[in-house]
């Protein structure tokens, strides 16, 4: 199956699990308790500070909508990543991002034979290049050759990371780790 069909599988069976959590919820929820007697109203001078601790209860605005083209943007888990001598580097199969949500680095599936013998390693988001991507064939260009590639250390989760480049494009992050 397909990362972004699993994704989408996953969302939809999370959304359902969530509609009838709530509805057992409110099923199953106690009578409500009233409320004492109101107690006397406080003198004049008082009651300015208690109606500005009342939350607003005006609508909020509609969120922001953006559309973007079918043809401007394209979705990259599970894209075919190529060397700029048109060799095979992988697949994309995660993104990398920091705590500013800036993406950093994409996690590319490396090497192996259908699924065996494959490493993940993380490569500068800045090495990749999405100009010749406009379908779901096409496939990344990577600024960096499959030796180099090779020689880099696998990717391991909740580890620290150590991102391959393109020569000459170091970006440290600023963040202590």
């Amino acid at each position: 199956m397909r990362p972004r069909t699993m994704v989408m599988l996953v969302g939809a069976v999370l959304l359902t699990c969530a509609g009838v959590r709530a509805a057992d919820d409110e099923a199953q929820a106690p009578p409500a308790i009233q409320a004492p007697p109101a107690t006397p109203a406080p003198p004049a001078a008082a009651a300015p500070k208690e109606q500005a601790k009342e939350p607003s209860k005006e609508p909020s605005p509609p969120p922001s909508v953006t559309v973007i083209g079918a043809r401007d943007a394209h979705g990259i888990l599970g894209r075919d990543v190529r060397g700029s001598a048109n060799e095979d580097m992988g697949r994309i199969v995660d993104v990398i991002v920091d705590r500013d949500g800036k993406v950093r680095a994409a996690v590319i599936d490396f090497g192996g034979f259908l699924g065996v013998g494959s490493r993940k390693i993380v490569v500068d988001w800045n090495a990749l290049h999405f100009a010749g991507v406009s379908s779901k064939s096409d496939s990344i260009t990577l600024d960096l050759n499959k030796q180099q590639v090779s020689a880099a250390p696998e990717y391991k989760e909740d580890t620290p990371l150590i991102v391959l480049g393109a020569a000459g494009s170091l970006h440290p992050w600023d963040y202590e780790h």
